[in-house]
């Protein structure tokens, strides 16, 4: 719940909305865009919109209690004006209002007006929303076209907003909103592709992992790479109080804006999210030195080219003294930055990545010894191809646990998913029931530091000893370790042969009685 006091609607029974009433009004807004820009480039519209109506209803809807509570009216109500003031969570001045701008929606600048709002909301509310909307303008004549069409699709993109009322008293749950925005999210990705993918990781992924990292009250969670800001929110909600921070950084400047949108409408107002690029300039500090965290999650760009490698060796935090990548592959350049970003002793990570870089050489396979010889290494995890927008490709998720220490537990835990699906139209999805059965293996193995090395679970999971990954030469490919080997059922040959002579006999009475069909019809 973002607020404690019910508000006037909500005690009168009004009949709630659901959020799917929701996400098909707002989809269906999406109409004013399509064919008009690209679907990367008309989300930052729709969801800067939705962001600005909700702010306006939840202000009108914080308006509305106080005006109850206090016994006043609109045009009088100096105790309504200081309370909302006083104990709010943000600052709407009139003019940043959406009522205020549907009633200008007919004017010839209305894009421009639409701007100057946002402008106006940052203004008021620097320190959660300062940069927020700094690359959007509705008064754009490269995106949106000349000044008449432009003024066209922004009135139509106010009127279609008219409809959907996103009134926290109104709603199902204060959850809605929230959901709302994970669903567009979710659309936009799967609609733009890969290219849209980039910024999103699929709901049913993102909870798994954060439910394979168990955070715990007080806990200090980072995504370096937080995209929307999905996954670093999954993991805060698992916490199951308020008792944690959530920090990231993003590299995309929408995306980034995104992110901090997305934190606002979950209630995660102080969530920390920098804009920069982590590899080259990670920007959580603390003392100039790299902040530590309890939790640190990421689904980082799968073999990022280009990375920084040039300039790793003299990385002023030394992120990379286990080596450093290769310059066309980035992902052990992002594992060694989580590593590092950890409590030394108790922090924990858990990173999604290609299964290159299980068993790939060169200078990834002496990070990869490294890693495992530090006994970091705790699980390797296959989930199924085809769960990420934009690529086929199977993945894995890893965790690394640097609360191990050798006289407890070298063991590694390998466990192959690869199955464990429901199809999709466009991509796989993970089922609760599988989430369930891979979060209660990892969690026994976490429960049995002296247990039995060997299957686990047949054809699913294996516990593996530090010595049988060295004798693998430290590589993780899966299959390695669990069998999923099927043996094909034995054929009869005898009654093969049997039933392939009685289908030829079929077949030539079939033709016989075609032929005298034939020659009745004089063919």
């Amino acid at each position: 719940m973002l607020f404690d006091d019910p508000s006037p609607a909500a005690a009168k029974g009004d009949r709630l909305i659901s959020a799917d009433a929701i996400n098909a009004a707002v989809w269906r807004a999406c109409d004013t865009f399509r064919g008009v820009i690209d679907p990367t480039q008309y989300k930052d519209y729709i969801l800067t919109f939705l962001f600005l109506k909700y702010l306006s209803d939840l202000w009108k809807d914080r308006e509305n209690f106080y005006l109850d509570k206090y016994d006043e009216t609109p045009d009088n109500s100096p105790r309504t004006q200081r309370a909302l003031e006083q104990f709010e969570r943000f600052r709407l001045p009139e003019e940043c209002r959406y009522d205020y701008l549907y009633e200008q929606r007919n004017a010839s600048n209305i894009g421009e007006m639409v701007d100057m709002a946002l402008d106006h909301l940052e203004e008021a509310n620097r320190l959660k929303l300062d940069g927020v909307f700094g690359d959007i303008s509705f008064n754009s004549e490269k995106q949106l076209g000349p000044t008449r069409d432009r003024n066209r699709r922004v009135k139509n993109l106010i009127e279609d907003f008219k409809t959907i009322d996103l009134t926290p008293s109104h709603l199902e749950s204060q959850d809605v909103i929230g959901d709302v925005y994970e669903f567009l999210i979710d659309r936009f990705a799967s609609n733009a592709g890969k290219k849209a993918g980039e910024f999103y990781t699929p709901s049913s992924v993102s909870l798994l992992l954060a439910r394979l990292m168990d955070p715990q009250p007080g806990s200090r969670i980072s995504d370096p790479t937080c995209g929307s800001g999905s996954l670093l929110i999954k993991v805060g909600q698992q916490v199951g109080s308020r008792n944690f921070a959530l920090y990231g950084q993003e590299i995309n400047r929408s995306t980034f804006a995104l992110a901090r949108m997305n934190m606002f409408l979950h209630g995660f107002d102080d969530a920390v999210i920098r804009w920069g690029d982590t590899l080259n300039n990670p920007l959580l500090l603390e003392n100039d030195r790299l902040m530590k965290f309890d939790i640190v999650v990421a689904n980082p760009p799968f073999s990022l080219d280009k990375w920084g490698a040039d300039v790793a060796a003299t990385d002023r935090f030394a992120r990379f003294h286990r080596g450093v990548p290769p310059k066309s592959k980035g992902d052990l350049a992002f594992i060694s930055h989580m590593i590092e970003t950890t409590y030394e002793g108790s922090g924990r990570v858990g990173v999604i990545v290609p299964h290159g870089v299980l068993f790939r050489g060169s200078s990834e396979g002496l990070i990869r010894r490294k890693l495992i010889e530090e006994n970091l290494l705790e699980a390797v995890i296959g989930l199924p191809a085809n769960l990420f927008f934009g690529t086929g490709i199977p993945t894995a998720i890893l965790l690394f646990n640097r609360a191990r220490t050798a006289a407890a537990n070298t063991d590694v835990l390998f466990v192959d998913a690869s199955q464990s699906y429901d199809d999709g139209r466009n991509q796989s999805t993970l089922k609760k029931k599988h989430i369930d059965q891979i979060v209660r293996l990892v969690a026994t193995f976490r429960d049995e530091p002296q247990g039995t090395a060997g299957v686990v679970a047949d054809k699913f999971a294996y516990r593996a000893t530090l010595e049988e990954i060295r004798e693998n030469d430290y590589n993780l490919n899966i299959p390695r370790y669990v069998d999923t080997f099927e043996e094909e059922e034995p054929i009869d040959i005898a009654a093969t042969q049997q039933q392939i002579a009685r289908l030829e006999g079929e077949l030539a009475e079939a033709k016989k009685r075609m032929n005298q069909y034939l020659s009745e019809l004089g063919f």
